[in-house]
């Protein structure tokens, strides 16, 4: 990325439109129960599942929409919280407690999440580049590095911690 374009942030609107918008999109899943909300990647683009994962104080469960796109059994997604500074609760949360479920539009997987190191993480995140091309900008923006998350499938065996 050149110096002209690492000074040249990408707009983002204002963090409460952020948050409406997740708020409205929960929502939307929640009153259509299930049947609108959540897509498969295409091509060139991001898909959104539902991340359910259990809170690292309180122990209760806690779920998010976020965007993936698939890489072979694995899903992937970024620990981004609307490219805020924060890190997100759900990241904060599956560090504690890896072993989650992720609801597709073609039904729900048990996984277990974890953030992509080395040579995996530049390969992930040229592939997020690909779909996005302001991704480098974003994450500048960010005052540490941002996480590629990497959710693969584990086996059906129940979880305790996981409650039902």
């Amino acid at each position: 990325m050149s110096v002209e374009q690492r000074a040249k942030k990408p707009w983002l609107p204002p963090r409460w439109v952020i948050r409406l918008a997740w708020y409205a999109h929960r929502g939307l899943y929640r009153v259509f129960g299930g049947r609108f909300g959540l897509w498969r990647p295409r091509a060139n683009g991001w898909g959104a599942l539902r991340l359910t994962t259990t809170g690292r104080r309180t122990g209760r469960r806690r779920s998010v929409i976020i965007g993936y796109f698939e890489d072979g059994p694995n899903l992937v997604s970024l620990a981004m919280n609307g490219w805020g500074e924060a890190e997100p609760a759900w990241w904060l949360n599956l560090q504690a407690h890896p072993d989650v479920t992720a609801d597709l539009v073609d039904g729900q997987r048990l996984v277990h999440g974890r953030a992509a190191l080395g040579d995996e993480r530049s390969r992930l995140w040229a592939r997020w580049r690909e779909i996005d091309k302001n991704l480098d900008a974003y994450a500048a923006r960010r005052p540490y590095d941002t996480a590629v998350v990497v959710l693969e499938p584990r086996a059906s065996v129940p979880d305790p911690t996981q409650g039902n």
